[in-house]
Parts: C-alpha cells; sequence; structure tokens
C-alpha cells in the first residue's frame, strides 16, 4: 500500500468520525456527550466509518488516475454520500441498535462529504508531488525508454531523474536526459537525489556493474529490474522481455494443493450463494430470450479449460440462432449485427454470464481465473504468442484479472494483452486477489464497462 492511498484512508476514517461528532453536536446541541456515542454505540460508529470507506472504494475515490479535477472528485463523492445513505438506512432498519440518532445519519454524510472533499483535494495539490520517489532508469535502449514512460504516467507516485548511458546500447533518448555513465553511477545518483534505480539493460552480460549497484543497494538505494517494476505499475507481465528462466526463479507461479482446495471450496460457496440469489431472475431471462427471437434459451459452445481439456460453457444466448453457420469462429465486434435486443442488454448487464455458476459447481470453471477461450482461438494464439499455453495451468473463470483491467478481447493484440494480466494473475494467486478481483467486478458491471 503506498504512501498516498495511506493517507487517504486514514483521512477518510478520521474525518467519519469527525463528522459524526459535528452531526451530533449541529443536532443535539452543546449538551452532546462524545464519550456516550463512542462508548454506548461503538458498533454504530464502526459500522458508519466501514460503509463509507467501501462506497469511497467503489466510486474510485482511491484510484488516482481516476480523480482528475474538482468536478470528477465531486461527483464521485456525492455517489459515496447516496451509496451510503442507501446502505446504511438498510442497515439501521435491519439492526435498530445501531441506530445513531434522529438526523444524525443525513448530516453526518452531508458534513463527511464536505471533509472528504477538502481532504483530497488538499492531498492532490500538496501531497501528492512531494510524495513521488525520484527514479533514475540504467539504460537508454527501448526497455528504457518504455521505463521512462510508465514514471511519467504513475500520477505523481515517481519523478524521473534521469537515464544512466551505459554506453553499449543504441541511444533512442535524448542527450539531455542523459545525466550520467555507468563509471560515475554512484556520483550521479546522489547528486540528482534518486531513491530508486530501475536496471533496463537490453544485454547484460559483460555490462551489468554488479558491484556498483550492489554498493548503492547497501547505501539506501531501492534497485528494481525492469520486468519487475512494470509488474508493479501495471498489474501484468512484460512477455517480450521474460527469459523462461524467469518463469522458474521469479516468486509466484506456485500453486499448491492446500490453495486448490481452498479455491475449490470458494468456488463452490460463492457460485452456489450466486445461484440462489440468480434463481428468481432466471425464468425472466428466459422468457425475454424465448420472445425476443426463435432459438434455445441457453447457448453451448465448446472451451478449452484446466490441462488444455474441452468443455462446454453455458450462456444465456444474446445472438441468433446458428449465427456463426456463414462466417465459422469469429470473435464478437462492436455492436455486432448477430446480437438480438435482448442480447445487447443481457451482454451490456453480464447477466449473459450467469449459467456459467453451473460450469464452478461441475468444476468445469472456477469462479475467478482466466477466461476460457475457443479451441479454434487457442490453436492459433498458441502458435503466435508466446508462453500462452501457461494460463492453462489453471481453470478458467467466470471473472478474472484480465476481465477488471482490460475491455472485450476481439484480436492476436488484445489476446496478448490479457494474457499479460492472466500471467501476472497466476504469478500472484492468492485468496486474497480473488476478493479483490470479485469487488473490481462488481464495480466493472455497475459502470458497465468492457461489455460488446
Amino acid at each position: 500500500m503506498n504512501q498516498t492511498l495511506c493517507l487517504l484512508l486514514i483521512g477518510d476514517f478520521i474525518n467519519s468520525i469527525i463528522s459524526l461528532v459535528m452531526a451530533n453536536f449541529i443536532r443535539f446541541g452543546p449538551s452532546f456527550d462524545f464519550s456516550t456515542l463512542l462508548f454506548q454505540n461503538l458498533p454504530g460508529v464502526v459500522t458508519f466509518s466501514v460503509v463509507i470507506l467501501f462506497s469511497s472504494y467503489f466510486s474510485e475515490l482511491y484510484e488516482r488516475e481516476r480523480v482528475s479535477s474538482r468536478v470528477n472528485l465531486g461527483l464521485r463523492i456525492s455517489v459515496v454520500i447516496t451509496l451510503s445513505f442507501l446502505f446504511l438506512t438498510v442497515v439501521f432498519y435491519l439492526f435498530p441498535s445501531l441506530l445513531l440518532g434522529r438526523g444524525v445519519l443525513l448530516i453526518g454524510l452531508l458534513v463527511f462529504g464536505g471533509l472528504q472533499f477538502l481532504h483530497h483535494r488538499l492531498i492532490q495539490l500538496s501531497f501528492f508531488p512531494l510524495l513521488g520517489k525520484r527514479v533514475m532508469v540504467l539504460g537508454v535502449g527501448p526497455l528504457a525508454k518504455s521505463m521512462e514512460k510508465l514514471i511519467l504516467s504513475s500520477s505523481g507516485n515517481y519523478t524521473f531523474a534521469g537515464f544512466i548511458n551505459p554506453l553499449n546500447e543504441l541511444a533512442l533518448v535524448g542527450e539531455g536526459q542523459v545525466v550520467g555513465t555507468l563509471e560515475q553511477l554512484s556520483e550521479t545518483i546522489k547528486r540528482e537525489k534518486a531513491q530508486k534505480l530501475i536496471v533496463s539493460l537490453t544485454e547484460r552480460r559483460g555490462v551489468m556493474p554488479v558491484k556498483d549497484i550492489l554498493a548503492c543497494k547497501l547505501s539506501g538505494l531501492e534497485v528494481i529490474d525492469a520486468v519487475s517494476f512494470y509488474e508493479q505499475m501495471t498489474g501484468k507481465l512484460l512477455i517480450e522481455n521474460i527469459q523462461p528462466s524467469w518463469f522458474i526463479f521469479s516468486n509466484g507461479f506456485r500453486v499448491t494443493k492446500l490453495m486448490r482446495f481452498q479455491k475449490r471450496v470458494f468456488d463452490l460457496i460463492f457460485s452456489s450463494i450466486g445461484i440462489l440469489c440468480a434463481a428468481p431472475i432466471f425464468p425472466v431471462v428466459a422468457l425475454m430470450v424465448k420472445l425476443d427471437s426463435p432459438g434455445p434459451v441457453f447457448f453451448k459452445q465448446t472451451r478449452i479449460g484446466a490441462g488444455e481439456k474441452e468443455f462446454q460453457v453455458l450462456k444465456f444466448r444474446t445472438m441468433g440462432q446458428d449465427a456463426e453457420e456463414a462466417t465459422g469462429a469469429v470473435w464478437a465486434q462492436q455492436n455486432d449485427p448477430r446480437v438480438t435486443r435482448i442480447g445487447k442488454f443481457l451482454r451490456k448487464s453480464r447477466l449473459d454470464e450467469i449459467p456459467q455458476l453451473i460450469n464452478v459447481l461441475r468444476g468445469d470453471m472456477s469462479f475467478v481465473g482466466p477466461r476460457p477461450e475457443r479451441p479454434e482461438f487457442v490453436q492459433t494464439l498458441t502458435e503466435i504468442i508466446p508462453y500462452y499455453s501457461k494460463r492453462h495451468f489453471v481453470k478458467p473463470g467466470v471473472t478474472g484479472w484480465a476481465q477488471i483491467k482490460y475491455p472485450y478481447g476481439a484480436s492476436v493484440e488484445d489476446a496478448l494483452e490479457k494474457l499479460r494480466y492472466d500471467l501476472y494473475y497466476l504469478k500472484n494467486y492468492s485468496l486474497l486477489l480473488d476478493f479483490q478481483i470479485l469487488l473490481e467486478t462488481i464495480k466493472v458491471v455497475l459502470f458497465s464497462r468492457g461489455s460488446r
């Protein structure tokens, strides 16, 4: 968790407590006793704060790249207040003992909205530029150039301090950006006050100044290679610059029997809950599909699962019957004419994916994992894209890291980009990551992102 996120979270938590105190003071006057609120209804106070933090998370107030202006910030905070009010109203109705007092909820949320706006705006204007680490890049080739772009797009998390020229690479950067050479590594780092060094050498053999870099690291400098920095910044892997040995020696890419058992229990619990919650809308969606166009309600299609075994994935039908009879297997396109009127709604709302929960119960799929692809596409993509087959070491998922990070893929280039995310998921798999993906999936569905 970076410094900025900590400041935002801690500040919002403190502001939620302050807003409750101010709301009670406004509602009940100077006679209000703060200790009564804190000690007699502590669960209600905690509930108020937790709901506000979750609402802020769902409104993406903790993602700096999404909050770029005062208007944007104000709109998102209004969503926070609305979501919090609706959810807390239900909670207080179900659990009256948590009730904070007449009128206190609405006043407290309005006060919090004002405090949150001031707090987030202050962080944006004052602390963002100060918290950025000064980063130096060792290298001047294409890999080093791509690292510069990542640093500049970090929303202030990092500040670019210049390139170190190893003298054996074709320079693709401006001369004014080069601040030193390998021979001057230590001196340059001290002079430029760099806090982080990204090793971005196209060729390391015989060039890597191990002794100098180790001395810098022991002096307090943070050292990281380009592939790892790319992973940290983007949540995906830089496939083009990864050697096969990297998969063996890097941290991650290890799913034990215990982890598989935990994941299966996770799948059974959440798929069962999902099916129970979706049961009332099954007949409604089925009737809509039948009335909209002739053909079956459900659509079955062969996909590739774990171990490259084929299985039949289930969906609500969103295209006309025999939609691929003339074209064969093709990716869905934007505004695809084969999609029915109801199909467009089902795809936009992701309701067409609900029957896949049955696949999860059967064990064909997992709740979270790489999306299953069709055999026709898998054969082509495996031949073109390196490491593509590695995504089949785990069960495919109803949702996944690639689905929440990248829109619908409809080309080889899209498949490559989604593979970067899938391999990141395989490398960093944990139940905590699965929970994060589920929360992000809810946001994707609510904001209708990436559907086609």
